[in-house]
């Protein structure tokens, strides 16, 4: 099963750099998108597929997620259960057979303290969730953008961006202890501890072409079905966002 998680920085402004045709070259099995921002009356025609759902954020051309299936799912849920988080559209939980996939866009912190206190509560709650998940259900996958790099392999600057946000120590710790979990960090075990790899790049500066970039996105995966990722890429061209796609392909889904 291939399956790709990609922030897309708006859906319909991605759709016009080729997004569709890339997701039909690909032949992914299942897709999370982050960031959509759009309603779905504003969604590309492609994006109304039979086994596809959408959830915006209330507030007009903001963050939202979707997932695009080539099967269908026995079971969808959104959110957290949480007004002030549920209303931005930045989880969803679909039930396959015998797996459970999360698409979650977690909150960027960069733009004020607010935002970033807001971000540490989103994580706290989003902790908590998928612990109670992992109780329930074993073989589950999270995948999706989290806005944190987690060690200094994951971000080509790091000396300087320790105070930054999306690299704070506290940021950081959260992750490990998401980790800690009981889910294995699928990229990093499949490109091994010392390669550098990136998922986001800022947009000024020429950063991407000198790959002076961050790992943001991920794929998190129970021990069992990480086990059975045999491959990924992520790759920097073509351009739909300021992210890459995030493509792993598991042979045990």
């Amino acid at each position: 099963m291939r399956l790709v998680s990609l922030n897309c920085n708006g859906i319909r402004s991605a759709d016009k750099k080729g997004l569709a045709d890339y997701l039909n070259d690909l032949a992914a099995d299942v897709v999370c998108l982050q960031e959509v921002r759009a309603t779905p009356q504003q969604l590309p025609t492609w994006a109304n597929q039979p086994h596809a759902a959408w959830l915006p954020a209330a507030k007009n051309g903001y963050s939202g997620v979707g997932v695009l299936a080539q099967h269908p799912w026995q079971a969808l849920q959104t959110g957290l259960g949480n007004p002030e988080f549920d209303s931005e559209g930045r989880l969803q939980r679909c039930d396959f057979d015998d797996w459970t996939l999360i698409n979650v866009y977690i909150p960027s912190g960069s733009s004020s303290p607010e935002r970033q206190a807001a971000k540490f509560r989103f994580l706290a709650l989003f902790h908590d969730y998928t612990a109670q998940l992992l109780a329930q259900q074993p073989r589950v996958v999270v995948c999706g953008d989290f806005n944190i790099a987690h060690q200094p392999i994951d971000l080509k600057n790091w000396k300087t961006n320790q105070g930054t946000s999306g690299f704070l120590p506290e940021e950081r710790q959260w992750l490990s202890q998401f980790a800690d979990l009981g889910l294995v960090d699928v990229v990093r075990r499949l490109a091994g501890p010392e390669t550098a790899v990136y998922s986001w790049w800022s947009q000024r500066a020429g950063s991407r072409q000198r790959d002076v970039g961050w790992r943001l996105d991920y794929h998190w995966a129970s021990p069992a079905l990480a086990d059975t990722a045999v491959a990924f890429q992520i790759p920097r061209l073509p351009v739909f966002s300021d992210h890459a796609p995030v493509v792993i392909d598991y042979q045990g889904l």
